[in-house]
């Protein structure tokens, strides 16, 4: 998997990719049986498969961002939603000093709420950035590669997680992944009180469901259904 191009300046500029992916994950608990890195590494190898497949400029992973919620739990790092704004939108400007006119922002924390704020002011004029996968498609995704639970009871380290980093990354779950199912599928306080409020593991979702099949099949639709869109807003051109 990669994180970020290897190519030179002269073969991009040979290539002239049509858009640049930023892959935006977070450095926060995933339990006792997925690394930190957990959402860093899922939105890295959707942005890899996109840009491989695709044809985009694979760029490095954002890998420290908002993760407030899990203030407390050890190993966890965030920034403020204010300094991730201005990270991106300095990206955004030095892309398209360089001729590249789209950024495909492929978003694996839930909790980088700022992402949206900073697409919609972006693209009032034109669209610049585009956010995803936004919830219809990972739905679509999960409901094609199996996923039993939904999206809601299965909000943070749970089937869906586990079975994409059990895909891409099998060698970091810890076979613990069977016995540490948790279901809080309700969390109206969750930005008030955080993750603690509602597990003490760390872990809303059902994590013993994973397979890797089901993450391949995850993995294949997103990156379809993300293509399909990128191809859109650049035939729009």
């Amino acid at each position: 998997m990669r994180y970020g191009t290897t190519e030179t300046s002269q073969e991009i500029e040979a290539r002239k990719p049509r858009f640049a992916v930023v892959p935006v994950g977070s450095f926060e608990q995933h339990g006792a049986h997925l690394p930190v890195t957990t959402d860093t590494l899922i939105a890295a190898g959707i942005a890899d498969a996109l840009c491989r497949d695709h044809g985009g400029l694979l760029l490095p992973p954002v890998a420290v961002t908002c993760s407030h919620e899990h203030v407390g739990f050890a190993g966890t790092a965030s920034i403020s939603a204010t300094t991730l704004l201005a990270v991106l939108s300095d990206m955004l400007v030095s892309l398209e000093h360089a001729g590249i006119d789209l950024m495909v922002l492929v978003n694996g924390h839930g909790g980088n709420y700022v992402l949206s704020n900073f697409a919609q002011e972006a693209n009032v004029e034109r669209p610049r950035v585009y956010l995803a996968p936004v919830r219809q498609q990972w739905q679509a995704a999960m409901d094609a590669g199996g996923i039993e639970s939904g999206i809601s009871e299965d909000m943070h380290g749970g089937e869906l997680e586990t079975s994409l980093m059990l895909h891409m990354y099998p060698e970091l779950v810890r076979p613990k992944h069977l016995r540490k199912d948790h279901d809080a599928p309700d969390r109206p306080l969750l930005t008030l009180h955080g993750m603690r409020h509602y597990t003490t593991s760390g872990i809303v979702g059902f994590p013993s469901r994973a397979t890797a099949e089901k993450g391949a099949a995850v993995l294949t639709h997103l990156v379809a259904s993300i293509a399909g869109e990128v191809e859109k807003i650049q035939s729009r051109r």
